[in-house]
């Protein structure tokens, strides 16, 4: 477990330092660009994408019974976690761009915004819960979602610490 903490750390420093390492003080561009690059962020998405699935699958002990039918509900998983994040790095595009400027509604839409994110991670696991307990025991669904909160909580915390709070920009 060791491993997968330096290893998530390392790697959500890397997509955080590079892509968001400006935003605390860049201001907004007038020119319809983005702080952080849509390219630089899909390219890092995918990296931490690619490091989540082999670090689950170093921390998951599956037999190959069990790996055949977990890894494409896993799969599955991923594509509609995909869709939430697009939300998720959308509204960091957005935050990025507008902070120094940020409104008084702007930052309570933006708050409104990024819960409504959060609860809906939370409402993917609730309805994945019961389909990987499908394929797997207790013991090994509960530690897959333990991982998979885990990797995204060390993820949020890198983010957090890159992204400057609303009321520094006064």
């Amino acid at each position: 477990m060791r491993k997968l903490s330096l290893v998530i750390v390392m790697g959500g420093a890397c997509m955080t330092c590079g892509a968001m390492g400006n935003a605390q003080t860049a201001p907004p561009q007038d020119n319809g660009s983005h702080v952080i690059s849509n390219q630089d962020v899909d390219l890092l998405r995918k990296d931490i994408r690619s490091l989540k699935k082999q670090l689950i699958a170093a921390n998951l002990k599956l037999s190959d019974a069990e790996a055949t039918k977990f890894w494409p509900i896993y799969d599955q998983y991923t594509a509609e976690l995909v869709k939430i994040n697009d939300k998720k790095f959308g509204l960091i595009q957005q935050y990025t761009d507008n902070w120094g400027t940020m409104t008084d509604e702007q930052a309570a839409l933006y708050l409104r915004q990024w819960l409504d994110v959060d609860i809906a991670i939370m409402q993917l696991r609730q309805k994945y819960v019961p389909i990987v307990s499908q394929v797997l025991n207790g013991r090994k669904s509960a530690t897959f979602f333990q991982l998979d909160r885990r990797i995204a909580m060390m993820i949020d915390l890198q983010l957090a610490s890159q992204i400057p709070v609303v009321q520094a920009q006064e």
